[in-house]
């Protein structure tokens, strides 16, 4: 398995304010979470996003609380890692305000296919990974050609950001596809739907984004590897 540990960092443009910001806030709330002991549940049912209540058009708020709550430590470090290593360049180019009102938006549409997915489930859906799905598409089609450092168990070397992130997206759609057949429950306690609708949304947003102007503005950027 390739861990991801760092990329190419892009010296200049807009200062990763909410990048960084995002993990702490996400942080902080699971040591919360992690202090409610017996009472978790019930925070969970309560600010987790559960598809058939927000069908009937119950508790919609959940569909952002939700995006902040994670279920374990793992789940919380996954998140954070990648949203550490591959965030801070979309911001630097798009800005502050836009890079979140993506990143809230990319929650949104993973929300939206996973709900796609089961409507009737009464799982509540946890995790900021459909809104990092979404930054992770975004840097697919932004920066393909930059390096992603990662580990093959104690060895590290560099690779294309298009590869690590193809073979990314190609594992959810494998699993995606394998969890039709097991639709009414979340397989192995991950929405793998909600990883792919939001990788998608990234991508078109990407897209958008390689205009000649914006194009031009990455492109003159300065790079340095971190």
């Amino acid at each position: 398995m390739l861990f991801p540990i760092g990329d190419e960092n892009i010296k200049g443009g807009h200062k990763p304010i909410f990048s960084y910001s995002l993990i702490l806030v996400n942080v902080l709330i699971f040591a919360y979470e992690m202090q409610l002991g017996d009472r978790i549940g019930d925070f969970v049912n309560t600010f987790g996003a559960t598809p058939r209540e927000v069908v009937a058009g119950n508790n919609l708020f959940t569909l952002f609380t939700s995006i902040f709550l994670h279920g374990s430590f793992m789940h919380l470090l996954g998140n954070m890692l990648f949203l550490w290593i591959f965030a801070d360049n979309i911001e630097a180019v798009v800005g502050n305000i836009r890079f979140m009102l993506f990143y809230l938006l990319g929650g949104l549409v993973a929300h939206a296919a996973h709900i796609a997915y089961d409507p009737t489930s009464i799982v509540p859906t946890v995790g900021a990974s459909g809104s990092i799905a979404a930054v992770m598409g975004a840097y697919l089609v932004m920066f393909p050609k930059s390096k992603v450092r990662v580990l093959f168990i104690i060895f590290p070397f560099k690779i294309p950001a298009f590869l690590f992130l193809g073979l990314w997206i190609y594992l959810q759609i494998q699993s995606g596809i394998g969890s039709l057949e097991m639709r009414g429950e979340q397989v192995g306690g991950v929405a793998y739907w909600a990883h792919i609708g939001g990788f998608v949304f990234g991508v078109l947003y990407g897209f958008i984004k390689r205009s000649a102007p914006m194009k031009q503005q990455y492109q003159n950027m300065e790079r340095e590897y971190v």
